[in-house]
């Protein structure tokens, strides 16, 4: 026989559009005051002004904002030491996320500087490149980018025609790297070339001769970003800008599987946000007398985007408790990239068909973050090779040539 429930049974809490599956509870005091602090600072710095910014190709508070980032602990917030927060794997990603929620381009700012510049120092640094760049780094004041992909190799960062040669005891540095966030504005750049001894990581300060970085120009996405290519002409470095600790593709490989985990979360709110409106116009939004919500074609719509999000969600946190665990493969992070930027388009293109033709205004978030997305879904790594990564790993056989 069936248990009948007691009458001491517990209330069952009510049901949350925003949260229907309960993940909250998965979080600790501490998660909620960091995802709460970064939400709060979106919403009153990005979100007033994003769509001006978004439509004028710009992000003219870049440096003032990236000051605010530092002051919040933003900023390389899972390295501990050189005043970096110390967080775990999961208040970052909450972070990723609520930024993104706000503008793909504001967490890719924030991605750029911790979990690749940053950590690249603060991975394969010497103590001296860790004392003199991170402090900075972290407080804002130094803006940093990271230099691999190149104009005629991006998925393939082997075939990388960067160079540096030794010249007595200095490096002289020659090639180019494409679509680098951060690239004009930064202080720092890391840049990855060959050499005779392998691949090698380099602490550029931007100032060198021979270093410059113009800002590309007419995007349709990532506007509110700055994305440039950077041109290295006899760049020559002293021996200590070399990183000791890197030699080969592991390093550059190691920094992207980093940042791919905050994709992972990241691209988790911009779903969130076109979600949210899509929900909201729905209940408020009416045709043939009644409000569409109430239709069942677009009940169905907003059951799969639900469903599909929080999955999203869950798969984040779950690979962020690997990774706090120190039990987070490469491949598991390709297997969340894949799946969340994929699902996150397939939510916002949907939220955009209930919104109708409001549906590609800038007066609501869905259309600028579809754009996004499309960004998003080519960066550190395309969706071709993290299938081919997961393919590799699910047969033990390499299909990459």
């Amino acid at each position: 026989m069936s248990a009948t429930p007691s009458s001491a049974s517990p209330t069952l809490p009510p049901f949350d559009p925003g949260d229907p599956l309960g993940t909250d509870d998965l979080l600790t005091d501490e998660d909620r005051a960091v995802r709460d602090t970064l939400r709060q600072w979106a919403a009153d710095r990005v979100l007033p002004h994003i769509a001006e910014w978004y439509e004028a190709g710009e992000l003219p508070a870049l440096r003032e904002l990236t000051r605010e980032l530092g002051s919040i602990g933003a900023l390389g917030m899972s390295l501990t030491g050189y005043g970096c927060a110390g967080a775990s794997a999961v208040q970052y990603g909450l972070a990723c996320l609520e930024l993104e929620a706000a503008d793909s381009g504001i967490r890719s700012l924030v991605s750029v500087q911790g979990s690749l510049a940053m950590y690249a120092i603060w991975r394969f640094g010497s103590e001296e490149q860790k004392q003199r760049w991170l402090p900075a780094m972290a407080a804002g004041e130094v803006i940093g980018c990271f230099g691999l992909t190149e104009p005629d190799h991006g998925s393939d960062p082997a075939g990388m025609r960067t160079y540096a040669k030794r010249d007595g005891s200095d490096w002289v540095l020659n090639g180019r790297k494409m679509w680098i966030t951060n690239g004009s504005v930064a202080g720092v750049a890391v840049v990855w070339a060959r050499t005779d001894e392998g691949i090698r990581g380099f602490a550029v300060p931007t100032g060198s001769p021979g270093f410059s970085a113009p800002e590309i120009k007419h995007k349709w996405s990532l506007r509110a970003s700055v994305t440039s290519e950077l041109v290295m002409d006899d760049v020559r470095l002293p021996a200590d800008a070399v990183l000791p600790g890197a030699t080969g593709l592991r390093g550059p490989l190691s920094c992207l599987s980093h940042a791919r985990y905050g994709i992972v979360w990241g691209s988790m709110g911009a779903a969130r946000a076109a979600f949210e409106s899509a929900l909201e116009y729905a209940r408020t939004r009416e045709q043939f007398g009644r409000p569409i919500g109430g239709f069942q074609l677009t009940q169905a719509k907003l059951a799969d985007m639900a469903v599909e999000l929080h999955k999203g969600i869950l798969l984040a946190h779950h690979l962020g408790r690997r990774m706090d665990a120190g039990r987070l493969r490469p491949e598991q992070v390709s297997f969340g990239k894949l799946n969340n930027v994929r699902e996150a388009i397939e939510i916002c293109r949907t939220a955009r068909t209930i919104l109708g033709a409001n549906g590609i205004s800038l007066e609501y978030p869905v259309m600028r973050h579809a754009t996004n997305l499309e960004s998003v879904l080519t960066y550190e790594g395309t969706v071709e090779m993290h299938q081919l990564v997961l393919g590799k790993a699910l047969t033990g056989l390499d299909a990459f040539r």
